[in-house]
């Protein structure tokens, strides 16, 4: 008794074991492949022997780690339960949820209201940040990605897939040219996205292309810009419509022509593996999936 325990190296050691390649154990650690493979070298030089193989899959236990593989996993498995345990006994429990600028200004946090009423025993810290956070690193409970759908080491739902639609004031359009065909809207000022691309892959869609009138105007980082400068009156914007929907209803923005257009990405969900079973995290993503219903 006594003795500092290696925590770290056991750890990707069980991982290891657990999905029979190191790069899959990184993925649920959250760190490097060399990390994981440094790690595992400071345990095998420890207890002076190998435990594991190389084959042409991965990685395969040795005798010595078999021997021991199976306790080491149910211990981490069984201290996870425990932080579990402890954290549902806590009267208040609290969630992190991370997601970009947009997503948080236009669409969550204008809803958050109804989730905190109704749950009240869970504080939700809403984390708003243009990188992608590392669930496991920076201790984030859910995020929601606007993406492929593909995360590896991660669970990830479809949230809701987003149209594109041609928005700008009301006045903007009332006095210029009328908006018939995708290609009138050429004669106006476009807010561009970041990439520039909205513009000329709605206008490719809808059998407009070649035109170099696609390519002009500023450019924003974030729909909450684009919406923004729709607003005052600077231009027509490609919005994902769950973005402009008050503003239309309100009278702030209007469609320019009605042509939505599926885009690439969707809007995800994402959880550790099992976080979804820690029953905050649980009824939040529930009650996100039933708001995207709305």
């Amino acid at each position: 008794m006594g003795r500092v325990l290696p925590l770290l190296a056991l750890r990707a050691f069980a991982e290891i074991g657990r999905h029979g390649s190191i790069k899959r154990a990184a993925a649920t650690m959250g760190v490097t492949s060399g990390a994981v493979s440094q790690q595992l070298r400071l345990l095998e030089q420890r207890a002076g022997t190998s435990l594991f193989l190389r084959n042409r899959y991965g990685v395969e236990l040795t005798n010595a780690g078999a021997k021991v593989h199976a306790g080491i996993l149910r211990a981490f498995d069984q201290i996870e339960a425990g932080l579990d345990i402890l954290e549902a006994n806590n009267a208040t429990q609290a969630i992190t949820v991370c997601t970009e600028p947009s997503f948080a200004a236009s669409w969550l946090v204008p809803r958050l209201g109804r989730f905190t009423s109704s749950h009240a025993h869970i504080e939700v810290r809403v984390e708003a940040s243009s990188t992608l956070a590392d669930l496991r690193r920076e201790r984030v409970d859910v995020a929601v990605r606007h993406g492929l759908g593909d995360y590896p080491g991660l669970e990830a739902v479809q949230l809701m897939a987003p149209e594109l639609i041609p928005v700008a004031s009301p006045a903007l359009l009332a006095n210029g040219p009328e908006i018939r065909e995708p290609a009138d809207c050429l004669a106006f000022p476009l807010l561009q996205d970041a990439n520039r691309s909205d513009w000329r892959l709605w206008l490719q869609a809808q059998g407009v292309d070649g035109d170099d009138r696609v390519e002009r105007g500023p450019s924003f980082d974030s729909d909450f810009l684009l919406v923004r400068a729709a607003e005052t009156g600077q231009g027509i914007a490609l919005i994902r419509d769950i973005y402009a929907r008050e503003e239309v209803a309100a009278g702030r923005l209007a469609i320019a022509i009605e042509r939505p257009w599926p885009a690439e990405f969707a809007y995800y969900v994402v959880t550790l593996p099992g976080g979804a079973d820690r029953p905050a995290v649980g009824q939040f993503v529930a009650w996100l999936l039933a708001e995207a219903q709305v």
